[in-house]
Order: structure tokens, then sequence, then C-alpha cells
């Protein structure tokens, strides 16, 4: 139905204003009528679309982390291909994009904004870290099925290192931009240096 299009169309053109606004004014400049400004239309859209601003919220968060599956995905097929570290730089340079990376201090800012992601999916509270880290330990879980990590290696430790440590040299910067390959390749090495040395081989 046409009117179905419509809603669509709207509630997209909402979600892509507020991730301009985001990355341009950070969370505390996120407010439904920076939205609609953005957007260019009139405030009461964005209310007839959604019960209210943290609805809204919700479901912006819920639309970007499921982006991050078909990145998720993308790591699982390099199991078994060039390196460990080489696989996991790539796929935390990915899932640590702008995107994420603004979207995770929004979850922290906002009390009500957490309790209904909780609310609407497992883990749903730390929405983007929790797909990160899901992603990273599925990953991780498959290479040691393949014996490229050893046997013993503490999967949940190492997703915890590896998700913590590139979220923090991705969000925690003075400098503009992402951090370097070499750097983000530096923390998955130091990370794996010891489960990879004791691969069997």
């Amino acid at each position: 139905m046409p009117t179905g299009v419509h809603l669509r169309d709207a509630r997209q053109q909402l979600f892509d204003a507020a991730e301009r606004v985001l990355l341009r004014d950070g969370p505390n400049g996120l407010t439904s009528r920076a939205v609609t400004d953005e957007a260019a239309c009139a405030k009461g859209v964005l209310h007839r679309h959604f019960a209210d601003f943290d609805a809204f919220l919700t479901e912006l968060v819920l639309d970007r982390a499921a982006r991050l599956e078909t990145q998720a995905h993308a790591l699982r097929e390099t199991v078994g291909t060039g390196t460990v570290a080489d696989n996991l730089t790539e796929a935390l340079t990915t899932l640590f994009g702008p995107v994420p990376v603004a979207i995770i201090p929004l979850i922290t800012f906002r009390d009500e904004l957490r309790a209904r992601l909780r609310q609407a999916r497992p883990g749903g509270g730390i929405a983007i870290l929790a797909q990160v880290a899901t992603a990273v330990s599925a990953y991780l879980a498959d290479e040691r099925a393949r014996g490229r990590i050893s046997a013993d290696a503490d999967i949940d430790s190492l997703t915890l290192s590896l998700v913590g440590g590139g979220h923090l040299l991705f969000a925690d910067r003075d400098d503009p931009g992402p951090p370097t390959t070499a750097t983000v390749n530096r923390l998955v090495t130091t990370v794996l240096a010891d489960v990879v040395q004791r691969r069997p081989r």
C-alpha cells in the first residue's frame, strides 16, 4: 500500500538524519527537534511514527545493530584463511566504524534507552558492543575448532580483551579519524600471542 511505502521511507529518512546529527554533534546534540530539522520535516512526523523519542532511538539502535550482522557474517567467512590476527584486525576496523562507535555513548547516555533495548532483545542494553562481541566470539570458536588457536583458549576472555580494547582504540581518541591498521593489529596480535603460539602445528 502507498501508506506503507511512505512509512518506511519516513522512518529511514529520520534514522539517516539522526545518524548525521549523532556523528556531527554527539549524543547531547541528538534531540527530536535536531532530527526533524536535519530531515527537513515537521516535528510531528517523528511522533506520528514513534510513541516518543526513546522509542525512536530504540528502533534506530536496533536497525543499526542489525546492519552489523552482515559484517559479522563476513568475518565468519574468513575462518581458515589468511591469519587470525589479520582477519580480526579487519573485522574490528569495520565493526567499530564511525556509526557504531557514536551509538555506544548514546546508549550509555540515556537510561531509558538502555531499559527499552533490554526489553527488546537479550543483551540489548549494550547493543552494538554485544553484536561485536558475538561476532568475535563465534569467529574465535570456529578458528579454535580448526586448530588455528590453542584448544584450551579461553574464548570469553579473548573476546572481552579484543572488544574492550578495540572499543577504547576507536572511541577514546584525541586525534581525528580512526586508529591505523597497524595500531589495531598490534592490539590483536598482543591479545592472541599466547594462544596462537601454542596452537597445534
